[in-house]
């Protein structure tokens, strides 16, 4: 199954609905009842300082599953999310092997 690390930063509004919802642990269980409820997975959730507030590793079934997770997420007003693919370095070895016929711009 496909992974994704999803950024997610919180609104004033996402910020209050964490606080009024128990905090931390809530919102992982929160976002991991939600990742099964579409056939994925929980891997990893940690909040952080800085640019990001969540960091959250999970697999899901597809591209589509994912961009659904993420219109649904960002349609609430609370966090603002965005998911990047991560490749597997097995995958990345099959990526490699790969002949790719590919002109540069110019070339």
């Amino acid at each position: 199954m496909p992974k994704y690390l999803i950024k997610a930063n919180y609104t004033t509004e996402g910020v209050k609905g964490l606080t009024k919802s128990g905090g931390g642990t809530a919102r992982r269980n929160a976002v991991k009842e939600s990742l099964e409820s579409l056939g994925g997975k929980l891997e990893a959730f940690y909040f952080a300082f800085g640019e990001t507030d969540a960091y959250v590793i999970v697999e899901l079934p597809d591209n589509v599953t994912a961009a659904a997770l993420s219109l649904a997420v960002n349609a609430t007003g609370g966090p603002q999310i965005n998911a990047t693919v991560l490749i597997a370095p097995e995958e990345m070895d099959e990526a490699v092997k790969r002949q790719v016929k590919y002109r540069a711009p110019g070339q």
